[in-house]
């Protein structure tokens, strides 16, 4: 089920950014096949707690190969020969030292997106370096607007670098490459880079930068916390409301249900009189608890929602209404999204374990038994069905 049934996906073993990309491609119906790493002494074995838990590796079936060995190569061609698309997450240049770069891919199917995820790029004086999330960002300039006034840049999780600018990144360029080649046009590299999809993230900033509308000092801007009516603030109850009205006629409606009069305050937007406007934010916020303010604040048009942990945003009312999040094998997790009208995503299968599908999915991708036997013989495994 989805809008990409029938594309073929071969996904080389990694973590962060890479499965995350080749999930939204999952999601959305492509038939993912991974080549899993074999482990020393470890059985094929499906449905231990350690897959459950990898939802960015979920709806994929898994073979295992040793890439290191002329076998495993070319065992791994002959599943890149019948792809659409490959996903790799390795340094620059392993692929190629594999034998499995590029040129030897798309040399086997010319019809071939060949996705390549790192945080630097294939090229440029970093490319080698080792990085996370933090370091990308770090570099692209997203990092050092984000954090208080006064106080040090703040790791916005790992979500800015590894999926926005990373793995959403990759399967927008992956799908990007997918209409050329529908189109008529020959496979391609797709080059990925964190530093760069983080960047592409910040565009907005970098346009009022140049029209002098971006101070570049943490917290003292509209979007970045410098607004009071673009903030959080605590209840009564030791929880958070997020407020965002930037539209007087939304900002009007905020101070009419926080009971603040207009005449008695700054205006909206007087930076000068901003600490004086955040200081009855924060004393009109302590008056009630979360739950209270939610109350206040339903069905307004004031830009104001309860800050939820993660634990809680599965059972709001919207959440709920929605079908936002589901249970599978007794994990919860977002559905796949976006959603398709006319194509709907399945819901989601469990992570495999190493192996776990890996039969069934050669006889899918059109190996009969002596061509599975054959790479059974060259190192390819996987749990019988």
């Amino acid at each position: 089920m989805g809008v990409l049934q029938g594309i073929r996906v071969v996904e080389f073993e990694a973590i962060g950014p890479g499965p995350f990309g080749t999930m939204l491609l999952a999601d959305m119906g492509a038939d993912v096949i991974r080549i899993d790493r074999p482990l020393a002494g470890e059985e094929l074995v499906p449905g231990r707690a350690g897959e459950k838990i990898d939802i960015t590796g979920r709806n994929r079936r898994s073979v295992t190969l040793d890439l290191k060995s002329p076998d495993g190569v070319q065992a791994a061609l002959e599943l890149i020969e019948r792809a659409d698309v490959l996903i790799e997450g390795f340094r620059p240049g392993v692929m190629e030292r594999l034998g499995l770069g590029p040129e030897q891919a798309l040399q086997r199917n010319p019809k071939l997106v060949y996705g390549r995820m790192t945080g630097w790029g294939q090229h440029g004086p970093l490319a080698q370096s080792a990085g996370h999330d933090i370091n990308y960002i770090a570099l692209s300039g997203v990092l050092s607007g984000i954090g208080p006034d006064g106080g040090r840049p703040t790791p916005p999780l790992n979500l800015v670098g590894d999926y926005g600018g990373g793995g959403m990144l990759l399967a927008m360029g992956v799908l990007a490459a997918l209409v050329n080649v529908q189109r008529g046009g020959v496979g391609q590299v797709v080059d990925a880079a964190m530093t760069e999809g983080a960047a592409q993230l910040g565009s907005i900033i970098w346009g009022l930068l140049a029209a002098g509308h971006w101070r570049e000092q943490r917290g003292s801007n509209l979007l970045d916390g410098g607004a009071p009516w673009y903030d959080t603030y605590r209840t009564l109850d030791g929880q958070y409301m997020a407020i965002g009205p930037v539209e007087s006629r939304f900002y009007a409606e905020l101070l009419e249900k926080l009971g603040l009069s207009a005449a008695d305050l700054p205006k909206q937007h007087d930076r000068k009189g901003w600490p004086r406007l955040r200081e009855a934010f924060i004393r009109a916020f302590l008056q009630r608890t979360r739950e209270e303010w939610c109350a206040v604040f339903d069905g307004s048009d004031a830009c104001v929602a309860p800050v939820l942990a993660f634990s809680e945003a599965a059972s709001h009312p919207h959440s709920l209404a929605r079908g936002s999040f589901v249970e599978v094998a007794g994990v919860t997790q977002p559905v796949p999204a976006p959603r398709f009208l006319g194509t709907p995503s399945a819901l989601p299968a469990p992570a495999p374990a190493r192996g776990e599908g890996g039969e069934q999915a050669l006889r899918d991708w059109g190996f009969d038994n002596s061509a599975i036997q054959r790479l059974s013989e060259l190192g390819l495994g996987f749990h019988s069905d």
